[in-house]
Protein backbone atom coordinates (compact mmCIF):
# COMPACT_ATOMS: atom_id res chain seq x y z
CA UNK A 1 0.00 0.00 0.00
CA UNK A 2 2.02 3.32 -1.09
CA UNK A 3 1.33 6.70 0.55
CA UNK A 4 0.83 8.65 -2.40
CA UNK A 5 0.40 12.38 -1.05
CA UNK A 6 3.14 12.43 0.88
CA UNK A 7 6.66 12.74 -0.71
CA UNK A 8 9.23 10.41 0.73
CA UNK A 9 11.12 7.73 -0.68
CA UNK A 10 12.16 4.63 0.71
CA UNK A 11 15.88 5.36 0.72
CA UNK A 12 15.18 9.09 2.34
CA UNK A 13 11.96 8.64 4.71
CA UNK A 14 12.58 11.44 6.99
CA UNK A 15 10.62 13.55 5.54
CA UNK A 16 7.80 12.15 7.02
CA UNK A 17 8.25 13.34 10.06
CA UNK A 18 6.39 16.49 9.01
CA UNK A 19 3.06 14.92 8.62
CA UNK A 20 2.66 13.73 12.33
CA UNK A 21 3.54 17.50 12.80
CA UNK A 22 0.21 18.51 10.61
CA UNK A 23 -3.06 17.12 12.65
CA UNK A 24 -5.06 18.67 9.39
CA UNK A 25 -2.75 17.41 7.27
CA UNK A 26 -2.62 13.86 8.70
CA UNK A 27 -6.19 13.77 8.60
CA UNK A 28 -7.17 14.27 5.07
CA UNK A 29 -3.93 11.75 4.49
CA UNK A 30 -5.57 9.21 6.94
CA UNK A 31 -8.50 9.93 4.93
CA UNK A 32 -6.93 9.66 1.04
CA UNK A 33 -5.66 6.04 2.61
CA UNK A 34 -9.27 4.56 3.86
CA UNK A 35 -11.03 5.70 0.56
CA UNK A 36 -7.97 3.91 -1.59
CA UNK A 37 -7.94 0.73 0.78
CA UNK A 38 -12.24 0.65 0.26
CA UNK A 39 -11.56 1.64 -3.26
CA UNK A 40 -10.93 -0.22 -6.85
CA UNK A 41 -7.50 -0.32 -5.99
CA UNK A 42 -7.91 -2.78 -3.06
CA UNK A 43 -7.97 -5.09 -5.78
CA UNK A 44 -4.22 -4.45 -6.17
CA UNK A 45 -3.99 -6.06 -2.30
CA UNK A 46 -6.72 -8.40 -1.81
CA UNK A 47 -6.35 -10.08 -5.61
CA UNK A 48 -9.20 -10.93 -7.27
CA UNK A 49 -10.61 -13.83 -4.90
CA UNK A 50 -10.69 -11.77 -2.18
CA UNK A 51 -11.73 -9.05 -3.62
CA UNK A 52 -14.84 -10.13 -5.27
CA UNK A 53 -15.67 -11.44 -1.75
CA UNK A 54 -15.05 -8.09 -0.08
CA UNK A 55 -14.64 -5.70 -2.13
CA UNK A 56 -13.13 -3.16 0.49
CA UNK A 57 -10.15 -4.17 2.70
CA UNK A 58 -11.92 -3.04 6.12
CA UNK A 59 -14.49 -5.67 5.14
CA UNK A 60 -12.02 -8.70 5.56
CA UNK A 61 -12.92 -11.06 8.15
CA UNK A 62 -9.90 -13.70 8.33
CA UNK A 63 -6.64 -12.83 9.55
CA UNK A 64 -4.26 -10.84 6.85
CA UNK A 65 -1.37 -8.57 6.93
CA UNK A 66 1.44 -7.10 4.78
CA UNK A 67 5.27 -7.02 5.06
CA UNK A 68 6.76 -3.47 4.15
CA UNK A 69 10.02 -2.16 5.49
CA UNK A 70 8.16 1.38 4.92
CA UNK A 71 5.99 0.74 8.24
CA UNK A 72 8.87 1.78 10.27
CA UNK A 73 8.02 5.27 9.96
CA UNK A 74 4.31 5.00 8.76
CA UNK A 75 3.11 3.20 11.47
CA UNK A 76 1.72 6.06 13.70
CA UNK A 77 -0.91 6.33 10.15
CA UNK A 78 -1.06 2.35 10.30
CA UNK A 79 -1.83 2.81 13.90
CA UNK A 80 -5.23 5.22 13.15
CA UNK A 81 -6.65 2.65 10.89
CA UNK A 82 -5.77 -0.30 12.42
CA UNK A 83 -5.56 0.13 16.30
CA UNK A 84 -5.59 -3.16 17.20
CA UNK A 85 -2.76 -4.31 14.80
CA UNK A 86 -0.04 -6.56 15.84
CA UNK A 87 3.19 -5.53 14.60
CA UNK A 88 5.98 -7.77 13.81
CA UNK A 89 9.82 -6.76 13.60
CA UNK A 90 12.42 -8.26 11.91
CA UNK A 91 15.99 -7.18 12.99
CA UNK A 92 18.70 -8.41 10.05
CA UNK A 93 22.08 -8.05 9.96
CA UNK A 94 22.68 -4.15 8.56
CA UNK A 95 25.88 -5.47 6.24
CA UNK A 96 23.64 -8.11 4.55
CA UNK A 97 20.97 -5.82 4.64
CA UNK A 98 22.69 -3.04 2.73
CA UNK A 99 24.12 -6.15 0.38
CA UNK A 100 20.70 -6.94 -0.51
CA UNK A 101 19.75 -3.33 -1.54
CA UNK A 102 22.48 -2.99 -3.39
CA UNK A 103 22.46 -6.01 -5.50
CA UNK A 104 18.35 -5.86 -6.05
CA UNK A 105 19.41 -2.02 -7.31
CA UNK A 106 22.01 -3.75 -9.81
CA UNK A 107 19.43 -5.74 -10.86
CA UNK A 108 16.83 -3.28 -11.78
CA UNK A 109 19.71 -0.93 -13.30
CA UNK A 110 20.23 -3.48 -15.33
CA UNK A 111 16.64 -4.65 -16.43
CA UNK A 112 15.91 -0.74 -17.06
CA UNK A 113 19.02 0.16 -19.02
CA UNK A 114 18.79 -3.06 -21.03
CA UNK A 115 14.75 -1.65 -22.13
CA UNK A 116 15.80 1.39 -22.45
CA UNK A 117 18.76 0.54 -24.90
CA UNK A 118 16.10 -1.71 -26.36
CA UNK A 119 13.66 0.61 -27.40
CA UNK A 120 15.20 3.89 -27.18
CA UNK A 121 12.37 7.10 -27.56
CA UNK A 122 9.71 4.53 -27.15
CA UNK A 123 10.44 3.91 -23.54
CA UNK A 124 9.17 7.39 -22.84
CA UNK A 125 5.42 5.60 -23.90
CA UNK A 126 5.98 3.86 -20.49
CA UNK A 127 8.26 5.68 -18.24
CA UNK A 128 9.78 4.44 -14.87
CA UNK A 129 8.74 6.87 -12.03
CA UNK A 130 11.83 6.27 -10.27
CA UNK A 131 14.62 6.40 -13.27
CA UNK A 132 17.25 4.24 -14.04
CA UNK A 133 17.91 3.20 -10.19
CA UNK A 134 14.92 2.83 -7.80
CA UNK A 135 17.61 3.26 -4.85
CA UNK A 136 20.64 6.20 -5.47
CA UNK A 137 21.47 5.90 -1.77
CA UNK A 138 21.76 1.84 -1.96
CA UNK A 139 23.91 2.05 -4.72
CA UNK A 140 26.70 1.47 -2.11
CA UNK A 141 27.51 -0.31 0.67
CA UNK A 142 27.88 2.74 2.63
CA UNK A 143 24.65 4.50 1.77
CA UNK A 144 22.53 0.77 2.33
CA UNK A 145 24.17 0.75 5.47
CA UNK A 146 23.24 4.22 7.09
CA UNK A 147 19.82 3.57 5.52
CA UNK A 148 19.21 0.72 7.69
CA UNK A 149 21.02 1.93 10.70
CA UNK A 150 17.83 5.45 10.43
CA UNK A 151 15.16 2.24 9.72
CA UNK A 152 16.08 0.46 13.27
CA UNK A 153 16.28 3.85 15.20
CA UNK A 154 13.20 4.69 14.08
CA UNK A 155 11.08 1.42 14.34
CA UNK A 156 12.85 1.36 18.25
CA UNK A 157 11.43 4.48 18.94
CA UNK A 158 8.07 3.78 17.44
CA UNK A 159 7.68 0.09 19.24
CA UNK A 160 8.46 1.79 22.36
CA UNK A 161 5.44 3.53 23.19
CA UNK A 162 3.34 0.22 22.27
CA UNK A 163 2.16 -2.44 24.67
CA UNK A 164 4.22 -5.71 25.05
CA UNK A 165 1.03 -7.46 23.85
CA UNK A 166 0.86 -5.73 20.51
CA UNK A 167 4.74 -5.66 19.42
CA UNK A 168 7.11 -8.91 19.28
CA UNK A 169 10.63 -8.38 17.53
CA UNK A 170 11.91 -11.61 15.80
CA UNK A 171 15.88 -11.46 15.11
CA UNK A 172 16.15 -13.22 11.97
CA UNK A 173 19.31 -14.84 12.03
CA UNK A 174 17.58 -16.84 15.22
CA UNK A 175 14.87 -17.70 13.13
CA UNK A 176 16.92 -18.78 10.37
CA UNK A 177 18.79 -21.20 13.14
CA UNK A 178 15.37 -22.82 15.24
CA UNK A 179 12.38 -21.91 12.43
CA UNK A 180 10.44 -24.57 14.01
CA UNK A 181 10.72 -23.60 17.27
CA UNK A 182 9.75 -19.75 16.85
CA UNK A 183 6.72 -20.27 14.37
CA UNK A 184 4.86 -21.65 17.07
CA UNK A 185 4.99 -18.15 19.61
CA UNK A 186 5.25 -15.77 16.27
CA UNK A 187 1.59 -17.85 15.25
CA UNK A 188 0.10 -17.50 19.09
CA UNK A 189 1.06 -13.67 19.06
CA UNK A 190 -1.04 -13.02 16.19
CA UNK A 191 -4.05 -15.18 17.60
CA UNK A 192 -3.53 -17.86 15.39
CA UNK A 193 -3.53 -21.77 15.49
CA UNK A 194 -0.61 -23.37 14.25
CA UNK A 195 -0.67 -27.44 15.27
CA UNK A 196 3.27 -29.44 14.75
CA UNK A 197 2.29 -30.07 11.02
CA UNK A 198 1.22 -26.92 9.76
CA UNK A 199 4.09 -25.42 12.10
CA UNK A 200 6.42 -28.24 9.69
CA UNK A 201 5.07 -27.47 6.48
CA UNK A 202 5.36 -22.99 7.11
CA UNK A 203 9.15 -22.97 7.88
CA UNK A 204 9.91 -25.84 4.86
CA UNK A 205 11.70 -23.55 3.01
CA UNK A 206 13.70 -22.15 5.30
CA UNK A 207 17.22 -22.44 4.57
CA UNK A 208 19.68 -21.56 7.46
CA UNK A 209 22.69 -20.54 5.15
CA UNK A 210 20.86 -17.76 4.21
CA UNK A 211 22.16 -16.35 7.74
CA UNK A 212 24.97 -14.06 7.83
CA UNK A 213 26.38 -14.24 4.30
CA UNK A 214 29.09 -11.35 4.82
CA UNK A 215 31.00 -13.08 6.52
CA UNK A 216 31.68 -15.18 3.42
CA UNK A 217 32.98 -12.18 2.03
CA UNK A 218 36.17 -10.49 2.34
CA UNK A 219 35.36 -7.09 1.62
CA UNK A 220 32.12 -6.92 3.47
CA UNK A 221 33.35 -8.55 6.58
CA UNK A 222 36.08 -5.89 7.07
CA UNK A 223 33.31 -3.56 6.48
CA UNK A 224 31.38 -4.95 9.01
CA UNK A 225 34.16 -4.95 11.20
CA UNK A 226 34.97 -1.20 10.63
CA UNK A 227 31.20 -0.33 11.90
CA UNK A 228 31.05 -2.67 14.60
CA UNK A 229 29.65 0.34 16.78
CA UNK A 230 27.03 0.96 14.82
CA UNK A 231 26.04 -2.64 14.61
CA UNK A 232 26.61 -2.88 18.52
CA UNK A 233 24.20 -0.20 18.79
CA UNK A 234 21.06 -2.53 17.24
CA UNK A 235 22.53 -5.79 19.16
CA UNK A 236 25.24 -7.38 16.45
Amino acid sequence: MALEPMRRTLDHPLPIHDLWDNPALLEWVERYVRDQMDGPRALHFLGLSRYLKYRKTSAITEPWGWKDPRNSFTLPLWLRLFPDARIIHIRRHGVDVAQSLKVRGEQGMASITAHYQRYGALAALRPKRSGFMESPRCAKIEGGFSLWADYLEEVENRLQALPDQQKLEIVYEDFLANPIEMIGPIAQFCGLDCGAEAARAGVADIRPSRALPHKADEELALFAKENAHVLARFGY
